[in-house]
């Protein structure tokens, strides 16, 4: 991944984030959200989510 530092005024209003993420193929974004993604839950607790399971009783009317 390259490291990209740009020092800019807060009167700038140029969107340098966006420009640069269109810059980027489909692949490369979905990448890039993937390696944080697994940061993310190796700093959680070091296990990604799981599935709730959701149980559902339903009477029904005898036939």
């Amino acid at each position: 991944m390259e490291k990209v530092f740009r020092k800019i005024s807060l009167k700038d209003k140029r969107n340098y984030d966006l420009e640069y993420w269109l810059s980027k193929t489909a692949e490369e974004r979905i990448a890039a959200i993937e390696f944080l993604r697994q940061q993310f839950y190796e700093v959680k607790d070091g296990s990604p989510p799981r599935f709730q399971r959701v149980v559902r009783v339903i009477k029904r009317e005898p036939r």
